[in-house]
């Protein structure tokens, strides 16, 4: 329990860091959101409204630290004010139509190159010497260590430009009304085709790596020795023994395999066109949206802390002596 409540406590403390860095930084960048709201408005706006307007983005008048505070209520009450971008739609709503993509994006993409690392890794490792242990490791390393948006726009003129195979563009068919239908979900899997790939072979590698290494140094260790001994099968002893040894430092490396996956996933919807967090991201951006990038790299890091617990929780659960 002590374990659970210290991780706990260290990662709220780095969600409110970065509460803190994003409540400066409209402050400190050049500019005023407000008043490039009013300019995007065309005159459709009442200047004597910009008071009112200030204060509802938090730039009223007072001391910095009741700003802050008025902030840090806004964030965990989901107050974001509206959007610049896409005024007068609420910062909260934009999430809600742009973070589902991404974390659907992520999730199918980061637990296959998971469980295929994990696989290959195995396989790697226990059948050394032969062709696969020695060719597969390497040319994966090599296709993993090329930049994300290199790999992206490779796999984007490949199947989608050259062959035609997937569409290059949107989460689904625009002329498809989006609902649980059969249509509609073939669809959006179709689409999402070209940019999971990206996210398997970019991330592969890394879990191949790390099972690979993991199961080497557990083959050499006494249980396997033992478990040799009393006659079990080879796939009980990779199994049972070697490989549920192994994934330990596996777990502890998927919080910053996340933390790359978030990363690269901002280049890969701005490749694709695909309508997450990243792609939004950049258009904020462009538009000077400061409310709306905030909460976009608020909603980055909580999703990045919340995976780094969730591994903490799963190799508490997988270690017995962190229990103690």
């Amino acid at each position: 329990m002590r374990y659970i409540l210290s991780r706990f406590l260290f990662y709220l403390v780095a969600f409110l860091i970065a509460i803190s860095f994003n409540f400066l930084l409209p402050r400190i960048m050049p500019g005023d959101p407000v008043d490039a709201l009013f300019a995007g408005s065309a005159g459709q706006l009442d200047p004597s409204q910009m008071d009112a307007i200030r204060a509802m983005y938090g730039f009223s008048e007072g001391p910095l630290w009741s700003q802050y505070l008025q902030y840090v209520k806004s964030v965990f009450t989901g107050d974001l004010g509206p959007s610049i971008l896409m005024y007068p739609t609420d910062v909260t709503t934009v999430l809600g139509f742009t973070f589902p993509w991404t974390l659907f994006l992520i999730g199918l993409g980061v637990t296959t190159a998971i469980i295929l690392g994990l696989i290959l890794g195995t396989i790697a490792a226990y059948k050394r010497g032969n062709w696969f242990a020695s060719l597969f490791p390497p040319m994966a390393a090599v296709l993993s260590s090329m930049p994300t948006v290199v790999t992206a726009l490779l796999v984007f003129y490949l199947f989608g430009l050259k062959l035609q195979w997937f569409p290059m563009s949107y989460a689904a068919d625009p002329s498809l009304a989006p609902g649980w239908t059969a249509e509609y979900l073939g669809s959006v899997a179709h689409h999402a085709v070209l940019p999971l790939l990206v996210i398997v072979l970019v991330s592969l590698a890394q879990w191949v790596m790390t099972m690979r290494n993991a199961m080497i140094n557990v083959l050499g260790e006494d249980i396997i020795t033992m478990a040799e001994a009393k006659g079990l099968s080879q796939a009980r002893i990779m199994l049972r023994y070697a490989s549920r040894n192994a994934v330990l430092p596996v777990v502890t490396s998927v919080a910053m395999g996340l933390g790359f996956a978030v990363a690269g996933q901002i280049f890969i919807e701005i490749v694709f066109n695909y309508p997450g967090v990243g792609n939004t991201l950049l258009k904020a951006i462009n538009a000077r949206d400061y409310p709306l990038v905030q909460a976009l790299l608020l909603l980055i890091v909580a999703f990045v802390l919340i995976g780094n617990f969730i591994a903490d929780l799963t190799y508490l659960w997988l270690d017995p002596r962190l229990r103690k």
